[in-house]
C-alpha cells in the first residue's frame, strides 16, 4: 500500500482557466508531447492527412469547428497507445495568394518584365497597380504567405491543436514541388497525363483556365435576342442572349423530333451582318420549348457548344481571347468590314453595339426580353466565364473512360465513410464527370510543370515531344533552368527550347498531401510507416475536388486509396443559418473567441457538431463550455482537498487506477457507472462519433457532481474506513474523468493533471472499462430520492442544508436504496427515514 496526500503542493488555493493556454502550449512544445515517434511499426501508428489551409488572409471559426474535430480524434488515438502522425502543413500557392498580393500591394505581374532587385512595394496600394516581373511578384506571394503563416500558427496553437509542428510543411516549398512534380512526371510517362488544345473553361479577370470541380452556378441577368437568319425559304428566328457570338456561329440546331424545323434539316441559312453559310442539323439536346426551338452554335458560349461541336464535327470561328475582349481580327470566312465594329470590345460593349447593328439592318425583332439565367463561374470569379481554345494539361479521372470511372467508383466504396451518406456526394461527383481533370493553370505562384519542348527550325515548339528531367534533378523552374543537352543561350532561339510557361493548379498539389507530408520518395522508411493514411478530414464542399483528386493520384501511383477512413464536416452557419463565408461579410474570425472564452470553450462547442451536420455558431455554447471547465477545476479542487490535513490509504495500480480501498455500495455503483461511461465514449470514438462521446462524458460528470458528490460528503469528511472509501472512489474517478475529457478540453485537464499526477495527461492511457463489482443502479436510485429532497427543499425556499423531519420512500428499488441510506440521511439531513417495497414508487419528504 501506498501513502497519497490529499493535497498536492501545486493545487493553487485559487484555479483558473486564465493564462493556461500561454503555459501549456509552451510546455507541450518544450517537451514534445505530442512529436511523432517513428520508431513504432504501422500498426501502432496512427496517419491523419491533415487539410492544409489556404493562406490567403485569415482563419474564421468554421476553420477553428472541423480542425478540431481532427484533433479530438488525434489525441484520442494517442492515449490508445498509437504514435499519432499529425502534421500541418499550409497551401500557399495558387490564385488566393496572388489575389491576396495584388490587393495588398498594388502590383500585377507582368511576365515580359526583367526582374528587379532593387524593387520595394509601396506602403499603400495606388489607384493603379504597379507591373512588376515574374520573380518579384513571387517574391511578394512568399513574403506575405510567411506573414500569414505566422498568423495561422498562433491561432492553431492557441486552439491546442496536438500537431507535431516539426512535420510542418507548405504547398510551394521544394519538397512539396518535388513531389508534384515527381508524380506529374510519372503520370505523363504511363500516358495519364496529356497536353490537348481543346475549348477551356476561361476566366477573364484571373485569366486562366478552370476545371470542371472550381464551377459555381449563378443566377445571371440577360436578354432574349430574337434574331433572323436568312434561308431559301425565308427568315429562320432565333432566340439567344449572346447576340456578340454570331460572328462565331457554325450551325443552327435543333431537335430531331420538332415539327418545326424538320423540314430545314440538311439545308443551309446565312447569318445576319455577316453572310456567313452555316448549316441545320439536329441534335436531341436541343430544347424545343427554350425560346424559339432552334439554336445557334457557336465556338463557344457555353458548355453545350462545345457538346454539339465535338459530336457534329463543326469547324472553329473563336472570336473571344484571353482578356474577354473580342479578337481583333476576324475568324476563318467572316467579313473584315462588319467585324470590325465589334474588334477589341469587351463581351458587353460588343453585345451592345452587335444590337445597335442588328435593329439598323432590321434582322432584331422588337426589343430584347429580359431574363434570370444561370450561368457558369470560376467559384472565385465575379464574371461570367467564356470558353475559349487554349492547350492545356489534363490528368485522366475517368471523365472520358468509363472502365476508369468505375474503378474510381470502386474506390470510393473502400473507404469507410463518416457519415456514411457522405458516399453519395463522391459517387455522385464520379458519375457526372464530363471531362479529364484540367490541372494547368496560366498564373505565377505555383508549381511550374516540369517540362520544355524543342523548337524546329522556323522556332515553333514541338508539343508532342516533351524534354522531362530527371526525377533526381527535381525540383526545376524550367522557366530558369535549362533541359538536359542543352545551353541556356538555345533557349528561345530556333533549334532550342522553349519552357512550358504554365504553372499546375492548387488541388494538383494538394491532391498529394499524403505523399508530401510523408516524404514519398526522399524518405521510404517514413513513407511506408504513414501511407496509406489512417484518416482524412476534411468539409464536404470539396469532396468533389481535394478528396477525389487525392484518391485519383492514389489510384495512378499506388493502385490503392490514400487512407481508410474519411470524416467529412459540416459548414458553419450564422445564428441565420447562411454559410459564413468573407464574401458575405458574416465570418467570425477565432482569436477574439479564444481570448474572451478561452481554447475549451471553443473546443467545446466545435465538439458539439457532428461529423457531416451544419453547425450554427452560437456564443451561448461557448459559455456553457467555459463553465464546464471552471467546474472541472472547481470539482477536482474538491476532491483533491477533500480530508485535507489527513492521508488517504490507496493503492494505485500500473495504469494509474486506484484499487483496494472502495468499499461502500454508492461508491462501488458510481465506478460502475463511470465504467459504463467509459466504455460508451470509446465505442462512440471507435466509431467516429466524437459529439456522442462528449455527450456520455458530460452526462456523467454533471452527474457526479450534483448527485455523487453531495451523498458521500459527509461521509469523506468523516473518519474511518467509509471515508476512506470515498476518498479512494473520488480520486480514482478524477483520474478517469480527466483523461476522458482531455481529448476535448486539453488546457484545464492538463493543468488539474499537474497537481497531483506526473507527467502529461495527453500521454496517458485511455481508461479502461472494467465495471468492478458495484450496481450502477444503486445511485440511480439514490440520486433519484436526493432529487426529490432538494426539490422539496427549493418549492418551500428553505436552505438546502434544512431538515427533514421525516422522509418516506416507497420504490420497488427499495433494497437498492436502502443500501444508500446512510449517505442520503446524511446528504439530506433526514431525521427519520420510512422506507417500504412497492410496486410503484412513492417520495415523500416532510420538512420541519
Amino acid at each position: 500500500m501506498t501513502e497519497q496526500r490529499l493535497r498536492h503542493p501545486l493545487m493553487p488555493e485559487k484555479p483558473t482557466l486564465d493564462g493556461l493556454e500561454q503555459v501549456w502550449v509552451a510546455r507541450w512544445e518544450e517537451q514534445g508531447i505530442y512529436r511523432f515517434d517513428r520508431s513504432q511499426p504501422r500498426e501502432r501508428i496512427y496517419s491523419i492527412d491533415t487539410p492544409p489551409p489556404t493562406v490567403s488572409g485569415s482563419l474564421h471559426v468554421g476553420h477553428v469547428f472541423s480542425f478540431t474535430h481532427t484533433d479530438i480524434m488525434a489525441r484520442y488515438q494517442r492515449m490508445l497507445g498509437k504514435s499519432v502522425f499529425y502534421p500541418i502543413g499550409w497551401d500557399d500557392n495558387g490564385l488566393p495568394t496572388e489575389r491576396r498580393v495584388q490587393n495588398v500591394y498594388g502590383v500585377r505581374c507582368d511576365p515580359s518584365l526583367p526582374y528587379d532587385p532593387d524593387f520595394v512595394p509601396p506602403d499603400k496600394p495606388g489607384k493603379r497597380d504597379i507591373s512588376i516581373s515574374r520573380r518579384n511578384f513571387v517574391e511578394l506571394c512568399q513574403k506575405l504567405t510567411k506573414i500569414d503563416e505566422q498568423a495561422f500558427e498562433e491561432v492553431w496553437r492557441r486552439v491546442g491543436l496536438s500537431v507535431d509542428w516539426s512535420l510542418l510543411y507548405t504547398t510551394i516549398s521544394d519538397d512539396s514541388r518535388r513531389v508534384s512534380q515527381r508524380a506529374f512526371l510519372r503520370n505523363l510517362r504511363r500516358g495519364e497525363a496529356y497536353l490537348a488544345e481543346a475549348p477551356t473553361l476561361w476566366d477573364v479577370s484571373f485569366r486562366t483556365a478552370v476545371a470542371q470541380a472550381e464551377l459555381e452556378d449563378r443566377e445571371w441577368p440577360g436578354a432574349f435576342h430574337r434574331i433572323s437568319f436568312y434561308g431559301e425559304k425565308g427568315p429562320v428566328w432565333i432566340e439567344t442572349t449572346r447576340p456578340e457570338l454570331i460572328p462565331a456561329c457554325v450551325a443552327l440546331v435543333a431537335h430531331p423530333d420538332d415539327e418545326r424545323y424538320q423540314a430545314l434539316f440538311g439545308t443551309s441559312v446565312l447569318t445576319p451582318l455577316f453572310g456567313v453559310e452555316v448549316p441545320i442539323l439536329a441534335h436531341h439536346l436541343a430544347e424545343p420549348d427554350k425560346g424559339s426551338g432552334i439554336a445557334m452554335i457557336c465556338t463557344f458560349g457555353d458548355i453545350t457548344d462545345v457538346t454539339w461541336w465535338r459530336e457534329l464535327n463543326l469547324p472553329t470561328r473563336p472570336v473571344i481571347g484571353w482578356d474577354g475582349r473580342l479578337l481583333p481580327e476576324p475568324p476563318e470566312g467572316v467579313e473584315p468590314e462588319p467585324y470590325k465594329e465589334l474588334a477589341g470590345k469587351t463581351v458587353h460593349s460588343a453585345r451592345e453595339r452587335i444590337v445597335e447593328l442588328l435593329r439598323e439592318s432590321g434582322d432584331l425583332e422588337g426589343e430584347p426580353r429580359p431574363v434570370q439565367r444561370t450561368v457558369k463561374f470560376y467559384e472565385r470569379g465575379d464574371k461570367p466565364l467564356e470558353i475559349v481554345t487554349t492547350r492545356q494539361w489534363y490528368i485522366r479521372n475517368g471523365g472520358r473512360d468509363e472502365a476508369l470511372r468505375e474503378r474510381m467508383l470502386a474506390r470510393g466504396g473502400e473507404l469507410a465513410w463518416h457519415p456514411p451518406h457522405m458516399r453519395v456526394r463522391y459517387d455522385n461527383w464520379v458519375q457526372g464527370l464530363a471531362g479529364d481533370w484540367l490541372i494547368s493553370r496560366q498564373r505565377f505562384f505555383g508549381v511550374p510543370f516540369p517540362v520544355w519542348y524543342r523548337l524546329d527550325e522556323s522556332g515553333l515548339p514541338r508539343y508532342d515531344d516533351p524534354i522531362m528531367p530527371a526525377e533526381e534533378l527535381l525540383p526545376v523552374d524550367p522557366s530558369s533552368d535549362t533541359p538536359p543537352g542543352y545551353t541556356p543561350e538555345q533557349r528561345g532561339v530556333p533549334g532550342g527550347f522553349v519552357a512550358d510557361p504554365d504553372v499546375m493548379d492548387t488541388w494538383a498539389t494538394s491532391s498529394l498531401t499524403p505523399q508530401i507530408a510523408g516524404r514519398w520518395a526522399t524518405d521510404d522508411d517514413l513513407f511506408q510507416r504513414v501511407f496509406p493514411a489512417d484518416l482524412r478530414p476534411q468539409s464536404h464542399e470539396i469532396i468533389r475536388t481535394w478528396l477525389f483528386a487525392t484518391v485519383v493520384r492514389s489510384h495512378l501511383e499506388f493502385g490503392d486509396v490514400p487512407w481508410s477512413d474519411v470524416a467529412i464536416s459540416g459548414w458553419i452557419l450564422d445564428p441565420d443559418r447562411k454559410k459564413m463565408s468573407k464574401s458575405k461579410g458574416n465570418v467570425v474570425t477565432p482569436m477574439d473567441l479564444l481570448e474572451q472564452h478561452g481554447s475549451d470553450a471553443v473546443r467545446y462547442w466545435a465538439a458539439g457538431g457532428r461529423y457531416g451536420v451544419d453547425t450554427a455558431f452560437d456564443a451561448g455554447q461557448l459559455k456553457i463550455g467555459r463553465r464546464l471547465a471552471i467546474k472541472i477545476l472547481n470539482a477536482s479542487k474538491f476532491v483533491l482537498g477533500m480530508g485535507e490535513g489527513g492521508e488517504v490509504q490507496g493503492e494505485k495500480s500500473q495504469g494509474g487506477e486506484f484499487q483496494g480501498a472502495v468499499t461502500e455500495p454508492v461508491d462501488l455503483a458510481m465506478l460502475a457507472a463511470l465504467a459504463g461511461a467509459v466504455r460508451e465514449a470509446g465505442e462512440a470514438f471507435d466509431a467516429y462519433e466524437h459529439t456522442r462521446a462528449l455527450e456520455v462524458i458530460e452526462r456523467f460528470f454533471w452527474s457526479f457532481c450534483d448527485d455523487y458528490l453531495e451523498l458521500v460528503k459527509a461521509r469523506a469528511y468523516e473518519p474511518g474506513p467509509a471515508a476512506a472509501s470515498a476518498h479512494a472512489a473520488l480520486r480514482q474517478a478524477l483520474d478517469v474523468l480527466l483523461r476522458l475529457f482531455a481529448p476535448f478540453l486539453p488546457f484545464v485537464t492538463e493543468e488539474v493533471w499537474s497537481w497531483w499526477r506526473t507527467g502529461s495527461v495527453h500521454q496517458a492511457r485511455w481508461p479502461s472499462a472494467e465495471p468492478g463489482t458495484g450496481d450502477p443502479a444503486v445511485l440511480e436510485a439514490a440520486s433519484e430520492v436526493l432529487r426529490q429532497i432538494r426539490r422539496a427543499k427549493s418549492e418551500a425556499k428553505v436552505s438546502m442544508r434544512a431538515e427533514v423531519s421525516c422522509l418516506r420512500v416507497i420504490s420497488p428499488q427499495a433494497a437498492l436504496v436502502r443500501l444508500a441510506q446512510d449517505d442520503l440521511c446524511a446528504a439530506g439531513n433526514v431525521e427519520e427515514f420510512v422506507l417500504e417495497h412497492g410496486e410503484t414508487t412513492a417520495i415523500t419528504v416532510s420538512l420541519t
